[in-house]
């Protein structure tokens, strides 16, 4: 079972082949709808976070673990959540969230996408605030554990 108790792992060995492998089973909990901005209506996909996410990351510091971890993060977020259906505003804010935590620049790149600055006074306002967060409370670097130097 994984940390957190929501992933049983097994091990097994192909019938055919004879090869091993490994699954990850998890409880299919009702995902909940996502909204989005046109009013359209889909299923919460668990792939198109880990899509932007890995986007926003690449060539970044991070690991497919993290990634993982963040993914279940929100969506655990967002299942909890007792309503039915959920704004794609929600859901996006909440992977900037787990972004602004792990990675600034893939946070940066996120939100430059997600809120579509629509000049570069847009863009500046969004770097100064993540300043002005960075000198009240430096925030660890990926890898870095608080306290460290």
């Amino acid at each position: 079972m994984s940390g957190d108790g929501s992933t049983i792992r097994r091990r097994r060995v192909c019938s055919s082949c004879k090869k091993r492998f490994t699954t990850y089973e998890r409880v299919e909990e009702a995902a909940p709808m996502v909204v989005k901005k046109d009013g359209r209506r889909e299923p919460f996909d668990r792939a198109k976070i880990i899509a932007g996410i890995k986007r926003a990351c690449e060539k970044r510091p991070v690991s497919m673990e993290t990634i993982e971890q963040l993914a279940n993060n929100i969506e655990t977020a967002m299942t909890e959540q007792s309503d039915r259906e959920v704004a794609s505003s929600v859901v996006g804010a909440a992977v900037m969230n787990e972004l602004h935590k792990i990675d600034q620049v893939a946070y940066v790149r996120f939100a430059s996408v997600y809120r579509q600055f629509k000049d570069i006074d847009e863009f500046m306002h969004e770097l100064e605030d993540l300043i002005n967060q960075r000198k009240q409370s430096p925030a660890p670097r990926v890898g870095e554990k608080k306290g460290a130097s």
